[in-house]
């Protein structure tokens, strides 16, 4: 089993990192094979509705959207993690994901979803409906958790002292 972590963080070894980090340990301890890509530092830009994805089977833009779309595709399942800016994700990871859901016609449909945000507070819970709902429109099936998947940290290495959030992760093997 295979899951694939889009890190919608600009900041290598930031906070959204950590929470990441300690999903990894999780995944692994259970014998699950991860792969991590960041996004969040990439020129990504949006879709512009060209469909020539249907045509092409691509997004007609050649960028890491084209490069994620295989490994997504031979994963079992897809965490999305990202930090809040104004109550929302990473524009640059909801720019990948629109594209890479989108532009993607293989079958989602048994993949497992999960969503990790980071926040200084606020913008947890809009954030976290956000991501989800590209699993729910795709009808992936979301793995859930006694809680919703956040984080608080504002300061780089902030979320380790998170000791709410971090035992939550060990407890339930999000």
């Amino acid at each position: 089993m295979k899951v694939l972590i889009l890190n919608g963080s600009p900041r290598k070894g930031g906070n959204t990192t950590i929470a990441i980090d300690e999903m990894v340990q999780v995944f692994e301890a259970e014998g699950i094979e991860t792969e991590v890509i960041r996004v969040g530092n990439k020129a990504i830009r949006g879709c512009i509705a060209c469909n020539s994805c249907a045509e092409n089977g691509q997004c007609v833009f050649d960028d890491a959207v084209n490069e994620i779309a295989p490994v997504f595709e031979k994963a079992d399942g897809l965490v999305l993690a990202s930090p809040v800016y104004y109550a929302s994700a990473n524009a640059t990871l909801v720019a990948c994901l629109d594209r890479l859901f989108y532009s993607t016609g293989f079958d989602k449909t048994m993949k497992v979803g999960a969503s990790v945000v980071v926040a200084r507070r606020g913008g947890c819970s809009a954030t976290f409906d956000e991501l989800n709902k590209y699993f729910t429109i795709s009808g992936m099936p979301v793995a859930s958790s006694q809680y919703w998947n956040s984080v608080h940290g504002r300061i780089k290495g902030e979320a380790a002292h998170d000791l709410e959030a971090v035992p939550l992760a060990q407890r339930n093997r999000i």
